[in-house]
């Protein structure tokens, strides 16, 4: 993560890389609620660097917003956001990990809807590297946690998988305008 966030930002700075507000945000505030979940749950050291993520979303969250991030804010996000923030007192009043998990992951696979749709409109405007890293952090973190369990497991589990589909559509994309590109100056 500490490899991957350093290129982010200063891509981010230099207005390479274009993250969007409201994706990050989410993450942060999903991304801590987990955190705070395994922990309580016995995660142990596996739980760690996701609490980092949770600072650097946060950290990506504020670059995006005052540097040249995407801030294009639609009704759907403002859902996904409020929904995200529902799971405090939802995890609070229940005292159930597992549900926090449940709620949590399920509003930071949706939070990927803006970057998904960016990244396929303007794939150029994401890092590969970035979300490529992403998919080892968190199957670095699967393998360091102590317990096992869905509340342990699933986050990671699941944001590997949503990091690896950013990454393909990026991937996938890039080359289909540069195959695009190519055939229009032949």
């Amino acid at each position: 993560m500490v490899l991957a966030i350093f290129p982010y930002l200063l891509s981010t700075v230099r207005g390479i890389i274009r993250p969007h507000v409201m994706s990050w945000t989410i993450w942060g505030i999903t991304t801590s609620i987990v955190f705070w979940a395994q922990r309580e749950a016995g995660g142990g050291v596996g739980a760690w660097p996701v609490g980092f993520s949770a600072l650097v979303a946060f950290l990506i969250a504020a670059t995006a917003y005052t540097k040249r991030g995407d801030v294009r804010i639609v009704r759907s996000d403002w859902v996904f956001f409020l929904t995200a923030l529902a799971a405090v007192p939802l995890w609070y009043a229940t005292n159930n990990p597992l549900l926090a998990v449940l709620l949590v992951t399920t509003v930071d696979i949706l939070g990927f809807g803006p970057t998904l749709r960016k990244a396929y409109d303007r794939p150029e405007s994401e890092s590969l590297l970035f979300f490529s890293l992403i998919v080892v952090r968190n199957v670095l973190v699967l393998m360091a946690l102590e317990s096992y369990s869905v509340t342990t497991a699933l986050f990671p589990a699941a944001i590997g998988t949503m990091a690896a589909t950013v990454a393909a559509v990026v991937v996938t994309r890039r080359l289909k305008l540069r195959q695009r590109k190519i055939s229009r100056t032949h």
